[in-house]
């Protein structure tokens, strides 16, 4: 698989080359560039159509990710040939490049080993890292007698900064505390999946392969029902709009959860932290509801 995306990095460095700099390659040698052109991205294309299906979807996700980037690279990198002068190499020429070696360079990045265990590591660490942000971006939003809007609009947008719509009340801070409670259970949540994967994760056989695909899959849902909480949070709020938005989120939680349970990478010794979260869920989401009853 390296190899093959060397080639084609190789091959977008001709391209870049040969229309460089006048004379323009003759008709023969036009030919010749984008034959081997050709040839390099249907190696590229069938190095993923040749991935096993058994070897687990979210790896082929990621491999056709990859794939679809050098594509769509090298698109980019022709048609930039094809509108630039040929007196000399224009910086979008130079930028079409790199973009093309970047994503050949991408490669070095898939998974190793256990390419589906370690493909499904990956993607959880991504989901991860995007809700660690939002919680932090919420948390901060809500320091006490802060304008969530105050770094985004200035006053004279606004008018009078006493403007309710602008900031929280003290009963939009209770309802808010307990979607808080709902988001540091999403992070934990994905943080112990991740671990339970590292220590435990096999790609031996269909079934675990399959375990570890839905557990991706699933999971892979947390982070926009947090950002469509998030988002719900901000003023002015509307109680419902947050309850639905928790109600999603704590569905998505909950299949995790269970997933993660009837799963290989959850042992007995990993019980204990799912009944812990499933716990938190279920009560921020009683908060939740008590918060809003007066709204339905």
């Amino acid at each position: 698989l390296g190899q093959t995306f060397q080639v084609t990095s190789q091959e977008a460095t001709k391209l870049s080359l040969a229309f460089s700099r006048p004379p323009l390659p003759s008709a023969e040698d036009c030919q010749k560039l984008s034959e081997d052109v050709q040839n390099a991205i249907l190696a590229v294309a069938t190095v993923y159509y040749w991935l096993p299906k058994g070897q687990g979807t979210t790896l082929r996700k990621m491999v056709r990710d990859a794939t679809t980037e050098v594509v769509e690279g090298m698109i980019q990198l022709t048609d930039t040939i094809l509108n630039a002068p040929v007196e000399s190499l224009s910086q979008e020429q130079l930028i079409s490049t790199g973009g093309v070696w970047e994503a050949c360079e991408q490669v070095s990045n898939l998974p190793r080993g256990e390419y589906n265990q370690a493909a499904v590591v990956s993607a959880l660490a991504a989901y991860l890292g995007v809700v660690k942000d939002a919680v932090e971006e919420m948390e901060h939003a809500l320091v006490e007698g802060q304008d969530p809007y105050g770094d985004i609009m200035e006053d004279e947008e606004l008018g009078f900064r006493g403007n309710r719509d602008t900031y929280w009340s003290e009963a939009d801070r209770q309802l808010l505390s307990s979607c808080m409670g709902l988001m540091k259970a999403s992070k934990a949540c994905l943080k112990k999946v991740l671990a339970a994967v590292k220590a435990h994760g096999k790609a031996d056989s269909p079934e675990h392969i399959a375990q570890l695909d839905d557990l991706a899959d699933i999971a892979n849902e947390i982070s926009p029902s947090v950002d469509e909480m998030a988002l719900s949070m901000y003023p002015p709020v509307n109680p419902l709009a947050v309850r639905l938005n928790a109600a999603k989120l704590a569905s998505v939680l909950k299949k995790v959860l269970e997933i993660a349970k009837t799963s290989h990478v959850c042992p007995p010794s990993e019980e204990g932290w799912v009944q812990f979260l499933t716990g938190a869920v279920d009560h921020n989401m009683n908060k939740v509801k008590n918060f809003t009853q007066g709204q339905l």
